[in-house]
C-alpha cells in the first residue's frame, strides 16, 4: 500500500477499526477515509453505493460489524444476521464495482464448529454444527469469507479474510450486558472494588478456555497481511495460547486490585468449551504477537479508568 493511497477503514470508531486507524496513522498514511455511522449507514445499499462511487478508495479494511457477547448474540439474533450481512454485502460488492485494489475482511473465531478439534485450523470451517448462541453472527461472517473467495474466483478481486481470536484493548465495549467476557470482568471487578463488595459473581463454571489478543496486535497483523498475504480462504490471527475463564478472572482481579471472593454461577451458560486458534499458518508467514495477556489487561484497564469508569 502506497503511503498516499486512499484507504477506507469501515468501522473506525470500534475497537478494531480504531486500532487499524492508529497503526496506519503511525505508519505515515496521509489519505485515510473514515465515516461515522451517522454520516454513512453501511446497512443502506444506496448510501454505500454513492460513497464508493464518490470516494473511490483503493484499499479497504472491513472492520465494521454489529458485535456483542453471548447475551446480545442470543437476544438480537435477527439483527445480528441481517445487519452484518447487509454491511459486508454492500462493502464487498461496491469494492468490486469500484476497482478496489485490495480488501481485508475481518471475521471472528465463532465461525468454527462448536466441537471442532483444538486448536482450530483454517480447514475446520463448515465441518460441523455452530455454537447455537452466536450462530446468526457466525453465519454472517462465514458468508463474508465465502463472498471474498467468490469475488476472487469470478472477478479476480484481491479480497482476503482474516479470523481474529477474542479481542480486547483500547476503546473496548464495557456495556454491562452486551460486552465480551474480558471487558465485562474488568468493569465488574472495578465496580466491586469501588463499592467495597465482598465478592464478584462470574457467569458459568470458569472452566471454558479462551484465547485473547490485544487489538493493537491485531492491527499490526492486518497491516502486515495487507502488504504480504494474497490467498483464498481465511487465515487465523491469534496468540496460539489460551487460559481458563477462572485464570482470566484471577489475572484481572490482580490487575484491578479487588481483594474479595470469586463466585462462579454454574446455572449460567459456558458457551463453547474451548476456542484456541491454530496460528501456525500466520507464524509461517512471518508474524507473531508481541503483547502478552497481563500486560495487555493493564493497558486496557488504564484505558477503562481514563475513558469509561
Amino acid at each position: 500500500m502506497e503511503k498516499n493511497a486512499k484507504v477506507y477503514i469501515a468501522g473506525h470508531r470500534g475497537m478494531v477499526g480504531s486500532a487499524i486507524l492508529r497503526k496506519l496513522t503511525n505508519e505515515g498514511y496521509t489519505n485515510l477515509i473514515t465515516r461515522t455511522s451517522k454520516e454513512l449507514d453501511l446497512r443502506n445499499q444506496q448510501q454505500v453505493t454513492d460513497f464508493f462511487s464518490d470516494q473511490k478508495p483503493e484499499y479497504v479494511f472491513l472492520a465494521a460489524a454489529k458485535v456483542g457477547g453471548i447475551v446480545a448474540n442470543n437476544t438480537y439474533r435477527a439483527d445480528f444476521l441481517y445487519e452484518n450481512l447487509a454491511i459486508q454485502n454492500n462493502i464487498i460488492h461496491n469494492s468490486y464495482l469500484n476497482g478496489v485494489k485490495k480488501l481485508l475482511f475481518l471475521g471472528s473465531s465463532c465461525i468454527y464448529p462448536k466441537l471442532a478439534p483444538q486448536p482450530l485450523k483454517e480447514e475446520y470451517l463448515l465441518t460441523g454444527v455452530l455454537e447455537p448462541t452466536n450462530e446468526p453472527y457466525a453465519i454472517a461472517k462465514i458468508a463474508g469469507i465465502k463472498m471474498c473467495d467468490a469475488y476472487r474466483d469470478q472477478y479476480n478481486c484481491n479480497f482476503i479474510s482474516v479470523m481474529p481470536t477474542n479481542l480486547y484493548g483500547y476503546n473496548d465495549n464495557y456495556h454491562p450486558e452486551n460486552s465480551h467476557v474480558l471487558p465485562a470482568l474488568i468493569r465488574k471487578f472495578h465496580e466491586a472494588k469501588v463499592s467495597g463488595a465482598d465478592s464478584v459473581t462470574i457467569w458459568g463454571s470458569g472452566n471454558p478456555k479462551r484465547e485473547f489478543l490485544f487489538a493493537d496486535d491485531l492491527a499490526e497483523a492486518c497491516y502486515y497481511l495487507m502488504q504480504t498475504y494474497d490467498e483464498p480462504n481465511l487465515i487465523n490471527i491469534g496468540t496460539g495460547e489460551d487460559v481458563s475463564i477462572k485464570e482470566l478472572a484471577q489475572i484481572i482481579q490482580n490487575v484491578v486490585g479487588f481483594s474479595g471472593e470469586l463466585v462462579f454461577d454454574s446455572s449460567k451458560p459456558d458457551g463453547t468449551p474451548r476456542k484456541l486458534m491454530d496460528v501456525s499458518k500466520l507464524h509461517s508467514k512471518g508474524w507473531k504477537h508481541t503483547i502478552e495477556l497481563e500486560q495487555g489487561i493493564k493497558l486496557a484497564y488504564a484505558d477503562f479508568i481514563k475513558n469509561k469508569a
